[in-house]
């Protein structure tokens, strides 16, 4: 098919948010034969009817929702921009509202978020930190622009939304230098057959990963604490409670918050990252910003 007529296009999509050629051209500021003759010229370029007649009214047909699904996302995505470009005078602040589940590392929450308060010098940012199923439900009523998670959306959970990979890291064990000192020359990965070591909770994807690589390897690690939120984890990490996994991408940096040192970087266990959110194309410029800075540069050198 060649290019469509974005005018036509245009036209199409005001008649199926209207309900109807008569009020889109109210809106439009155009007469309604002039409407119905954009719409019978962009059903004649795709080759179906987009609108049927039901009793006094009109509705899409399925090829038109496809279309109007389509449509919708593009000129709501301009209408955006738009906006956006409003707000670089610094006049009506952009806002993003981000939820990070409870298993997420916290410096990498960081370093993912901080393009789009680079990006957008007057952005209003609103973070919350929640189990996962608190944070979709409210994805789900849009009071979340995007989830920042650990894993993709459940299919168990009853959600229109998308998942858009940010990118992975390997993942590496960390502890205090003493317990570096200590597990150096003990040989590796037998040595972690009784370690003890702090697990994330139940519902975190890493942990599911490390029980995995557990188990393959035959080692049994002696669990000390399972801890919701990574930040506390790594507390107690810091405290000397155990050994803990911590994502290759940012391990430097959780070295040096915590001062604490990496044993090994786990063969074959990598963390994945995602923001989820209901729209396929994400329209919010600043959450957008978020996608694109994660994947062409956060995740590169410790993936």
């Amino acid at each position: 098919m060649s290019r469509l007529n974005y005018r036509h296009l245009w036209y199409f999509w005001h008649v199926a948010r209207e309900g109807g050629m008569t009020a889109a051209a109210r809106v439009l500021h155009v007469s309604q034969p002039t409407v119905s003759a954009q719409i019978r010229k962009l059903e004649k370029k795709v080759g179906e009817k987009l609108f049927r007649r039901a009793g006094r009214s009109i509705e899409l047909t399925d090829v038109g929702r496809i279309v109007f699904r389509y449509a919708d996302e593009m000129f709501t995505l301009g209408e955006d921009l738009e906006e956006a470009l409003r707000n670089l005078d610094g006049q009506t602040p952009l806002r993003l509202m981000v939820g990070i589940v409870e298993a997420f590392p916290k410096v990498l929450a960081h370093h993912i978020v901080t393009p789009a308060l680079e990006a957008f010098p007057h952005l209003h940012l609103e973070v919350f930190t929640a189990p996962p199923d608190r944070l979709f439900g409210r994805l789900a009523v849009h009071d979340l622009d995007l989830v920042i998670s650990d894993g993709p959306l459940p299919t168990t959970v009853d959600v229109q939304a998308y998942n858009h990979r940010l990118g992975s890291s390997s993942v590496s064990i960390m502890a205090t230098p003493t317990f570096a000192r200590e597990y150096a020359e003990r040989e590796f990965p037998a040595c972690l057959d009784g370690a003890p070591f702090l697990l994330p909770a139940e519902d975190a994807a890493l942990r599911r990963e490390l029980r995995r690589w557990f188990a393959d390897e035959g080692v049994r690690p002696r669990v000390v604490a399972e801890v919701q939120d990574s930040a506390i984890l790594q507390v107690f990490a810091w405290e000397g409670a155990g050994m803990c996994a911590v994502p290759t991408a940012v391990a430097a940096e959780v070295g040096r918050m915590y001062e604490l040192e990496t044993l090994w970087v786990l063969p074959d266990v990598t963390e994945t990252f995602w923001a989820i959110s209901v729209e396929r194309r994400i329209r919010n410029p600043a959450a957008a910003r978020i996608r694109e800075a994660a994947r062409d540069e956060l995740l590169l050198a410790g993936g």
